[in-house]
């Protein structure tokens, strides 16, 4: 089977009123990116997390992505918590480690609904926090995007966030505006 690849975007090909869906892991990762990104596009944050557990966690950070919406002035859609169908999804994975099998498949989760949300809204480009995290492979991350924008007719923002003090300024907005910040990824394997 031929796996098609979303052509690659960098950060300025966009225009400030063209638009982005952008898949959202946390409010502290959000809030550098939409900052870097929000000049040149007209970025529209897309929650779907649903391997942050347990649910009060899950809320926790919800709640902090839902200020950096508003701190920046972005929209926030929050797509279903189906812990249950996440679940299903990485049966036979839970011990792997983590970055392994487990991980793999909850990032193309994530960037397979933020693409269906895209498509469903007219967005012809997505792209993810994930990559701002030191703990993430970018170039799997990113290879992973391209793949799944292409099977959706997207095209995907490459770019590793944390690159140009992403991470420190994301340290740096959540210090500044009082956001959550958690000790794991998000899944209940990870946090152990």
């Amino acid at each position: 089977m031929e796996t098609l690849e979303a052509p690659e975007r960098s950060a300025v090909a966009g225009g400030p009123n063209e638009r982005l869906a952008l898949h959202v892991c946390c409010g502290p990762c959000a809030s550098a990116v939409i900052e870097r990104l929000c000049t040149d596009w007209d970025v529209k944050c897309v929650w779907h997390n649903p391997n942050i557990q347990p649910e009060r966690e899950h809320d926790l950070r919800l709640d902090s992505m839902r200020t950096v919406a508003e701190r920046t002035g972005t929209s926030l859609a929050v797509l279903e918590y189906d812990v249950t169908r996440w679940m299903e999804l990485r049966e036979g994975l839970m011990d792997q480690p983590e970055g392994g099998a487990r991980c793999l498949g909850c990032f193309r989760m994530r960037l397979e609904a933020t693409a269906r949300w895209a498509v469903s809204q007219e967005i012809g480009t997505i792209a993810t926090t994930l990559s701002i995290s030191p703990h993430k492979d970018v170039a799997i991350v990113n290879a992973m995007g391209r793949e799944v924008a292409g099977r959706h007719g997207l095209c995907f923002l490459a770019e590793d966030f944390k690159k140009r003090g992403g991470f420190q300024r994301s340290v740096e907005l959540s210090r500044e505006w009082g956001l959550y910040r958690q000790t794991y990824c998000g899944c209940l394997p990870g946090m152990r």
